[in-house]
């Protein structure tokens, strides 16, 4: 079987090394780029995602150059601590939660693509126009304006805008906290995630990773237009008035090397995403707002699915089966802020802040709140520990 995979990001190679792995190894990855650097920021990617990964062998590869997240705590704008949960190994998950740089994910994956397929596996250079391919499969993993998936659908249109402007932006800092925990500080209107995804280096600071998002349009955003960098004077009137025990929000925000500007947006879900000889993938898919740590996660899992699918003579079917309504649900989800509505309810309900949140969310809301997401994406403890693996061959326990 010959497969074409549109797409050198985390769901093609992904999805290369996942074939080869099934024994479908006449696979070839075609990018549009000519050539690939690091680029992007902060990234996390979720035990079940990790758990394939760890599968096809890049568990010491991960380690060298993520962060292995412990704990994700929800903060007020004023400071006040909302909720509080352990993440990873320390949440009782068989495999890690980690916080990596996009772009050295990408570059990891693809030096093991060129290891184990061939240098030749990877062709940069070569965007996939139309359906029109040399191969038995075409796979469209090609990102939120994916040009397979603009063929399988015609009258789609642009990418919808959710109205939200997201920058992001890395800061060499000092660790906060455990040194390998998330935050999420907001309200109704605004939030912001932080994040290390480094490990520290010999001067004691580590890469930190963070993103503010405003629930408003600001002027100067083009449709669909995003990765554009901005100066970190845009950002900083957006935090004034923020306070954090656990760290100075504004001294991160003021020290960043780089800020990018992204508008928000996402894609409808879709009836299906294949035809016999083609399928889609990642955000080529299912496009979603980057809530709840989902978008890389659940490309990396399509990848492993599909080759499992192909290998064991399932099909294309068996995979939109097991992928399309997780990845729908996800989609939806996310609109309405995930498992992050819980910054939205605790300001509605307390503007002026709280004595104790126990009267305004009672820790039973809470933590119905947090498992309803996890098991709508996939990755309740129990459940994703006692599920079988997407490994034609799995590996031994």
């Amino acid at each position: 079987m010959r497969v074409v995979i549109a797409g050198a990001g985390i769901a093609g190679l992904t999805a290369a090394l996942s074939l080869h792995a099934a024994g479908i190894t006449d696979v070839t990855v075609r990018e549009a780029v000519r050539e690939l650097h690091p680029l992007g920021v902060g990234i996390n990617i979720l035990p079940h995602a990790i758990r394939e990964l760890i599968e096809l062998g890049l568990g010491e590869r991960l380690a060298s150059i993520g962060v292995a997240t412990a704990d994700l705590t929800f903060l007020t704008s004023r400071g006040q601590r909302i909720w509080s949960e352990p993440r990873g190994l320390d949440a009782g998950y068989l495999w890690p939660q980690y916080s990596i740089h996009r772009g050295r994910l990408q570059l990891m994956l693809l030096e093991a693509v060129r290891e184990r397929l061939g240098p030749q596996a990877v062709v940069l250079g070569s965007p996939v126009t139309g359906l029109d391919h040399d191969a038995d499969l075409l796979v469209g993993a090609d990102g939120i304006r994916s040009g397979v998936r603009q063929a399988l659908f015609p009258g789609e249109g642009e990418p919808l805008p959710g109205g939200d402007v997201l920058w992001r932006g890395t800061t060499y800092a000092r660790p906060f906290m455990t040194g390998r925990s998330m935050l999420m500080v907001g309200d109704s209107t605004q939030k912001l995630v932080i994040y290390p995804i480094a490990p520290p280096g010999d001067d004691g600071t580590q890469l930190i990773n963070w993103a503010v998002q405003r629930a408003a349009r600001v002027d100067g955003v083009p449709r669909g237009d995003w990765n554009q960098p901005v100066s970190v004077q845009k950002v900083l009137p957006h935090v004034d008035g923020w306070h954090c025990d656990e760290l100075d929000v504004r001294a991160l925000i003021a020290g960043a090397h780089q800020v990018l500007e992204y508008p928000l947006v996402d894609r409808d879900p879709l009836p299906y995403w294949s035809t016999p000889t083609v399928t889609l993938m990642g955000d080529a898919a299912h496009p979603m707002y980057p809530t709840g740590s989902n978008g890389g996660t659940q490309a990396v899992i399509d990848a492993r699915v599909l080759a499992y699918a192909l290998a064991n003579g399932l099909g294309l079917e068996f995979y939109e089966e097991q992928r399309r309504p997780v990845t729908n649900g996800v989609v939806l989800a996310n609109r309405g802020d995930g498992p992050e509505v819980i910054l939205r309810l605790t300001h509605e309900r307390a503007p002026d802040g709280f004595a104790d949140i126990e009267d305004v969310m009672p820790l039973a809301e809470r933590e119905e709140i947090a498992l309803r997401y996890k098991k709508l994406a996939g990755f309740e403890p129990a459940t994703l520990n006692a599920r079988r693996s997407w490994s034609v061959h799995p590996p031994e326990p």
